[in-house]
């Protein structure tokens, strides 16, 4: 009697990362445990999970955590190796709650959140100038913050100085009070409060300087950067190097992450959301989202508000007048992510075409 041939497996791959092990559960297409392994987070680590799911079956889809943190490193390998990844959100504490916490249960309810079609989202491929950029704003954010905090530790020691130092600095701008503290000379070895007070206030001058170079270093690199990758929305009315900076990492490398328009104002968020109640039909913005791409957004609808002919008239018709509220600065960010989600798309596509890979 004839037997039926077997059916071929499909594995689906759940992975909860960290920082020095990965945690793997595979599924089959029904949903059935095949098995769990865990592997170092290091290239051997990544060949032994590559064949030991291939021996359960033909690799369907990989579901991962944190695909820009600690699996970061896996997804690019499997990526160069054709497997297709899915980026899977943490579950929610109402789920750990009822289910407990560990990370076989992580994992696999990675891989059924990829099996039941709710987990979608591919990841950041985090290998073109989106990613070269997305680094550069990392380290230009922290010297930034960093002069900030000179600069405040400069003025509380410029009110509690003695009253020499207090009279020669105080009222005077930022970059006057660095330029004079710069050119103190209290001695290698200060010996009085006073003397102490000018060798501190010289540091944090020369540290200011210092920092104020790098932030205007990685400026000029974002620049071109930026300028290169998408000089088309650069040169929109309003829109500056580190609004789209901030809109081009928010989308990635991959411009298949942005499926539509409407995709985009979810990931923004500047998707409309019924708030209807009563006689009161309206509608307000999704609070969803990147909070970095929507503040950017709102920063380009209020700089229009002043420079773009097509704003001020929105603002007139909805109004009356010249003074915007806050429901006509939420359809302007509106239009301006319709406006600038096809200029996104095209500088993606055209970096995503001609930038080097790396080996």
């Amino acid at each position: 009697m004839p037997t039926m041939p077997e059916a071929e497996v499909f594995v689906t791959l759940g992975i909860d990362t960290h920082k020095h092990t990965h945690l793997v559960v595979a599924l089959d297409q029904l949903g059935r445990w095949l098995g769990q392994l865990e592997i170092p987070t290091t290239t051997a680590g990544f060949a032994e999970l590559y064949a030991w799911a291939t021996e359960l079956g033909t690799i369907d889809t990989v579901g991962i955590e944190g695909t820009g943190a600690y699996g970061a490193g896996l997804c690019r390998w499997l990526r160069e190796r054709g497997v297709v990844v899915v980026e899977v959100d943490r579950p929610d504490r109402k789920l750990r709650r009822n289910v407990g916490k560990s990370d076989p249960i992580d994992a696999e309810a990675a891989a059924r959140k990829v099996l039941s079609g709710e987990a979608t989202v591919a990841p950041k491929s985090g290998t073109g100038h989106v990613e070269m950029i997305r680094v550069l704003r990392v380290a230009r954010r922290s010297a930034v913050v960093s002069r900030s905090q000179v600069t405040n530790q400069l003025q509380a020691l410029t009110v509690t100085a003695p009253t020499v130092l207090r009279e020669q600095l105080e009222g005077r701008t930022t970059r006057k009070r660095v330029a004079i503290a710069a050119k103190f000379r209290p001695g290698d070895e200060p010996d009085t409060v006073t003397a102490a007070t000018r060798y501190a206030m010289k540091k944090l001058a020369l540290r200011f300087r210092m920092l104020d170079a790098e932030i205007k270093d990685l400026d000029r690199q974002l620049t071109r950067l930026v300028t290169q990758t998408a000089p088309k929305l650069v040169a929109l009315r309003g829109v500056g190097i580190h609004t789209t900076a901030t809109l081009l990492v928010t989308a990635g490398d991959n411009p298949e992450r942005l499926r539509s328009e409407g995709a985009f104002a979810r990931l923004t968020g500047t998707a409309p959301i019924p708030a209807s109640s009563g006689q009161t039909n309206r509608f307000r913005l999704s609070r969803g989202g990147d909070r970095q791409a929507n503040s950017a957004l709102h920063l380009i609808a209020v700089n229009r508000l002043v420079s773009d002919p097509r704003s001020r008239a929105c603002v007139e018709k909805r109004t009356g007048g010249t003074k915007a509220n806050l429901d006509v600065i939420r359809r302007l960010k509106r239009y301006t992510a319709r406006e600038i989600y096809p200029l996104l798309v095209e500088a993606l596509t055209d970096a995503h075409n001609t930038v080097p890979r790396a080996a």
